[in-house]
């Protein structure tokens, strides 16, 4: 893993072999720590496990560790993957985000930077006022949560030229979270005898922003049919599927 933290001016790798300059697709893993992070998701081995993934999609990958100075400089960055949790856990609200990180995620978005958010970002990024409107969903406390821990059966919906298909994956199923009517439901899952969303894309202005409530630790990745979802949802976001 190689954290953009600890790179010189330019942490891309934009160079083939025989030096020449190139320009593939970059994608930001910027995984939670701090109030970004909780005891329960091993979020930094599963940010790399995402990169795997992404970077097997044809992408140049780097990650981060600290993501409100990762929302202040997004200007290189073609798709950024929030892997963290809710700083809001502990009832710490209206913290807020440093002003230049929200200016700066603001203009990402305006130029139509690509969003994949996965598993309990949903309820992450809330010090942001675009976060909400952008993914197109929320974790509510006191009604969201999920079953235990589990074998879990993803039905997926059909996609341009692929059929409906099931799955099954170690994961925790979200239920009862607040969806927006203007998604478009990507998978859903049953528990209680009610259908729940798990993946929804959504087109916000001039971004392309996928929602991933799966992804809770390492056996979420051991599931090819849920990598190659990954794969198709970061392709998706930045318009090249």
């Amino acid at each position: 893993m190689r954290n953009i933290e600890q790179d010189g001016e330019d942490p891309w790798n934009t160079a083939d072999g025989s030096g020449r300059s190139r320009r593939r697709m970059r994608a930001l893993i910027a995984f939670g720590t701090g109030r970004y992070s909780d005891p329960w998701h091993p979020l930094e081995a599963t940010a790399n496990a995402l990169g795997g993934i992404v970077a097997a999609a044809g992408f140049d990958v780097r990650f981060t560790s600290d993501l409100d100075r990762a929302l202040a400089a997004l200007g290189d960055v073609d798709l950024l993957v929030v892997n963290a949790t809710d700083p809001w856990r502990n009832g710490q609200t209206g913290r807020g985000a440093p002003e230049a990180s929200t200016s700066g995620f603001a203009d990402a978005v305006a130029r139509g930077v690509g969003i994949l958010a996965m598993h309990n970002s949903i309820a992450s990024l809330r010090d942001y006022p675009l976060w909400r409107t952008l993914i197109g969903g929320d974790w509510v406390p006191g009604r969201s949560g999920h079953p235990p821990h589990g074998s879990l059966t993803v039905n997926v919906g059909p996609w341009a030229d692929r059929p409906a298909s099931r799955f099954i994956v170690e994961d925790e199923g979200y239920v009862y979270l607040e969806v927006d009517h203007d998604v478009d439901v990507v998978a859903l899952h049953e528990s209680d005898g009610l259908r729940h969303p798990l993946m929804w894309r959504h087109e916000a202005a001039s971004t392309r922003v996928f929602y991933d409530a799966l992804g809770h630790d390492l056996r979420s990745y051991a599931s090819a049919e849920h990598v190659a979802l990954i794969q198709r949802a970061a392709l998706w976001c930045v318009r090249d599927s």
